[in-house]
């Protein structure tokens, strides 16, 4: 038994986010790419985030929003977006089992995907579970 149970509450989500958030912040490749664009702004970045994959794993409306706008313009390439995907699926194995979790990896890798696509090009990152 490992203690891990599936996202299952808006709390789960925020544990979550925040945790996933705090290793951004420590990496050396995405914490300098992300504060430039946060700066002082963090509640309200992780309080947007908590409602946008609330959205994403209960179907419930909750954000709304163009995510994809506030990436234009960022110094970003394909190994950012599979550092960011990496953190993110680590995050998901750290706190989580159950039949959520494969679904967040699968929306975090599609969104890596999309962004990356209309960024910069085709995608060459990996989704993990």
């Amino acid at each position: 038994m490992t203690g891990k149970r599936d996202i299952e509450t808006r709390d789960d989500i925020v544990s979550m986010v925040n945790t996933f958030y705090q290793r951004v912040k420590e990496d050396k490749l995405l914490g300098p790419v992300f504060e430039s664009r946060i700066k002082d702004n963090w509640d309200h970045h992780l309080s947007t985030m908590h409602d946008f994959w609330f959205t994403l794993l209960f179907g419930k409306e909750a954000y709304r929003g163009n995510p994809f706008a506030k990436h234009i313009g960022l110094p970003i390439d394909g190994e950012h977006f599979q550092r960011w995907l990496q953190l993110f699926n680590n995050t998901l194995n750290d706190l989580f089992e159950g039949e959520r979790k494969p679904l967040a990896a699968r929306k975090a890798s599609n969104i890596a995907q999309i962004f990356q696509s209309k960024l910069n090009g085709p995608f060459a990152g990996r989704a993990g579970s």
